[in-house]
This record gives structure tokens, sequence and C-alpha cells, in this order.
């Protein structure tokens, strides 16, 4: 529940994720997707029911340690108005230039940094104004790229990018959520096809788990979505 006394947002929701997976989690806006990655890094605590990491109760985690070993792509990505090097190293504030780098070109960002006459210490203005929302995204990917933490949280990433800077960034978080356990929340099913498991949300509640293949050699609310995702 989001407000004591108030109806519960998810509701009937088991899932296991193995060390190392992909889970997809798709279903028509309002399903309860984004509710249930944000318990992961406890943004909400449970108010009934628990979620268990390594067979521990998550409450028992101190929110900051259990932050720092989870990174987040959302849809909107939140920039200082300071340099692009330090926006980066928000990942890991000590980290080496030569890390950053790294980090960027792993994030298909070092291109376009060094496009600009100041490089890494150019100032992407109040809330990244100067940089378009495919540039943000990738900036945003590199700082997980440099804090590589273990779990990772992609919400809907590329879903209000245009075709060029998705296939920049998809390509760019295929390589990061590689032996990572990653959760996807995606709106274009097309990108979440290789997942471990897709996990299908409608109302709060999951109505249906399986592979892609799985899910589509059947009449399944996933194939419907999948369909006429295509036929558009």
């Amino acid at each position: 529940q989001y407000e004591k006394g108030k109806e519960n947002i998810l509701h009937d929701v088991s899932l296991k994720v193995n060390r190392g997976e992909t889970v997809a989690l798709v279903g028509m806006s309002g399903g309860g997707k984004s509710t249930l990655v944000s318990l992961i890094p406890r943004f909400y605590d449970v108010t009934s029911g628990r979620l268990l990491i390594d067979g521990t109760d998550i409450r028992d985690y101190e929110a900051r340690s259990l932050r720092n070993q989870v990174g987040m792509v959302l849809q909107d990505t939140f920039l200082f108005s300071e340099t692009i090097r330090e926006n980066i190293a928000i990942g890991k504030p000590d980290a080496t230039l030569e890390e950053i780098i790294e980090a960027a070109k792993a994030a298909n960002a070092h291109e376009f940094i060094m496009s600009f006459p100041e490089g890494y210490e150019t100032r992407v203005g109040e809330r990244g104004v100067k940089l378009s929302g495919g540039q943000k995204q990738r900036i945003s990917i590199a700082r997980v790229f440099l804090k590589n933490p273990p779990l990772l949280i992609l919400d809907e990433a590329t879903s209000a990018l245009d075709l060029e800077s998705e296939h920049y960034i998809q390509e760019a978080m295929d390589k990061l959520a590689k032996d990572r356990t990653t959760f996807v929340v995606a709106h274009r099913l097309s990108t979440i096809t290789h997942a471990d498991k897709i996990v299908v949300m409608e109302n709060g509640t999951i109505i249906e788990i399986g592979t892609h293949d799985e899910l589509m050699d059947y009449e399944s609310q996933y194939k419907h979505l999948f369909t006429i995702q295509n036929l558009n």
C-alpha cells in the first residue's frame, strides 16, 4: 500500500529470480511494474509479505548499503548542472578520468562527448538541458558501468527516444546487463525477447511468467500485446 488503510497496489505476487538472470516486466500502464522494482532499492517497503535477497529480508539491510549494490537507469534521467565528467562520477566519486572514459565508451557515450569543444569538462546545464534525451540516457548508463553493481534496474529507459538513440542505448544496456541480475520494465516488447523470464503484470498482480517462446506458444496476454505492437 502507498497509504495505510488504502487498497493494495500489489497483491498475489510471487516471483523467484536467480543470480545473473534478466527478468522483463511487461503489461499495460498502471499494472504495477514500476512499483514492484521500486521495492528492490527500498524506495518503498512492503506492507505485507516479504522480499528476500540471498535469503535475507530486504528490511534487514541498511537502505544505503543496499542501494550501493543497485544500479538504475530510468526513463527520466536526472543530471546535475555540472560537467559531464562529474555527472558520470556520481556512480563512483573517487574514479579516475581513465575509469570515467572507459565507462562512457561502454555506454556508447564517448564519441558524442568528444564532439563537444570541452569534452568531458562540458557543463550540461540545469537538468542536462544542453544534451538530447538519448545523450542524457547514455550518461546515466555510463554512471552505472562505473558503479559496477550486481543488481540492475532498467525502467522504461528507451520509451521516449527516437529509433537511432534507442539503438545505441539498447546496445549499451545489453552489455550492461551481462552477468548481472537485471530487471527491465519494458515498453517495446521487441527489446526483451531474449530475457530469461518475462513477467506479465495486470492490475497489480502477475498473470503470466515464461520465456518469449513459451508465452508465444499459446493465446497468452503477452502474445496478444506482442502481436499488436508488431502490427503497429
